[in-house]
């Protein structure tokens, strides 16, 4: 009869991403007996990488010991455990690799997982923080008692080698009747903002303050003049600024390429001692010919361009403008990007009303006709949060506080 294995695993990163390390422990699980330990220091990556490289570590060490036994892998993360039973999807990039990799030590029908409390995890836990307090200390982790090490077994494509401890003792012969009666899924979930996904990417959205275009309710894309801020526009800049530097959150901040962005950006920049970094993926729809015109000169004009455009998200303006399938196309791709970059942290980005209107819209799941029902002031702040697991939660919208007198 084949062994059973139990694998407990366990990542952590001190900043996310900060410096991290994983633990893994292979228990046989009919004697309750620690067969092995796996702990590496990984330098900077995210709480959630380090996660994956100790499921990696641990399913590794439980085949070099039997390649033919049954795995049940125990983890307090539920982003790995939900992903890897398939019930999540994997969305960020430096996952993807680590979960394949995983899924290929053993056979699918021979490795179940379980989700359990951070508590029942205090083994793979203790070997994490062990490995992240040696790497701080700029040593290697090593066990606490003197055991064979297990060989490697080899590189992962694309990511840095596993090459952390891992140390054995003898395997007993398996006990059939004590074998344990292990559950197959995972708890259920408690509530959408589970604390074991982490913290969230927090994208704060400010639109730039009013341009001389602006009242006038002229189309201003990425393709007309790119006027700057009127005296307007710079006072709203550093009320938004004030608001920003008394909540305290900001930890960076992103710019649309365009004047008025780059200025309104300045502006919070300077209140709250950053840099501005040019994000390209930010700037507005180019609105083709009818950059610089009202809606009522277009309708003029263009009345069967502006109907189409109206009607159709794949419509393109008078002139080979952007449509607004193309503008949410770059949208998703530069969160997705950003989301990645900065998971677990608080980001400023100062935009335009397409692209924070998308930004939202997407978050909702809503049809893109809602960009026509949603209102954005000049120098507006909304804010969307990013969890691990892929789904998203608005938490404000179109907030205009910080500008009344």
């Amino acid at each position: 009869m084949a062994r059973e294995f139990i694998v407990e695993a366990d990542g952590g990163s001190r900043g996310n991403p900060g410096p991290a390390g994983y633990g893994a422990v292979v228990i046989d699980a009919a004697t309750g007996e620690t067969l092995a330990e796996a702990a590496e220091y990984l330098g900077v990556v995210t709480n959630n990488v380090a996660e994956y490289r100790g499921l990696l570590a641990g399913l590794r060490a439980a085949h070099d010991l039997d390649p033919t036994a049954a795995v049940h892998v125990r983890m307090d993360s539920k982003l790995v455990v939900e992903q890897m039973t398939g019930r999540w999807k994997i969305k960020h990039p430096d996952m993807k690799p680590l979960a394949t990799e995983a899924s290929r030590v053993f056979p699918a029908d021979r490795v179940t997982y379980e989700w359990i409390p951070r508590a029942e995890n205090k083994h793979a836990d203790r070997l994490a923080n062990e490995a992240m307090d040696a790497g701080k200390r700029g040593e290697p982790w090593a066990p606490t008692a003197r055991t064979a090490p297990l060989q490697g077994r080899g590189e992962l494509r694309d990511q840095p080698p596993l090459t952390g401890t891992v140390t054995t003792t003898e395997a007993p012969a398996p006990d059939t009747r004590a074998a344990r009666n292990v559950a197959t899924s995972p708890q259920p979930t408690s509530g959408w903002a589970s604390p074991d996904m982490g913290a969230p990417a927090t994208f704060v959205l400010l639109r730039h303050g009013e341009t001389p275009l602006t009242p006038q309710k002229r189309f201003s894309g990425s393709g007309g003049t790119d006027p700057a801020l009127s005296d307007v526009g710079q006072e709203q800049a550093r009320r938004a600024a004030e608001t920003l530097a008394r909540r305290g959150t900001i930890e960076v901040i992103l710019a649309s390429p365009l004047t008025r962005t780059r200025q309104t950006a300045a502006a919070v920049a300077t209140r709250l001692g950053l840099d501005v970094t040019v994000e390209e993926g930010l700037k507005e729809t180019d609105f083709g010919t009818w950059e610089g015109l009202t809606f009522g000169e277009v309708r003029e004009r263009y009345p069967d361009d502006l109907n189409a455009w109206l009607a159709d998200p794949e419509a393109h303006p008078t002139g080979g403008g952007e449509s607004f399938a193309e503008t949410a196309t770059r949208i998703a791709a530069t969160r997705d990007r950003l989301v990645a970059a900065y998971a677990g942290r608080t980001v400023l980005l100062v935009t335009h009303v397409t692209p924070i209107k998308t930004f939202v819209r997407l978050a909702l799941g809503a049809p893109a006709e809602s960009l026509f029902r949603m209102e954005l002031s000049a120098a507006s702040l909304s804010a969307v949060a990013y969890y691990a697991d892929g789904n998203a939660s608005v938490r404000l919208f179109n907030d205009t506080s910080h500008l009344r007198p």
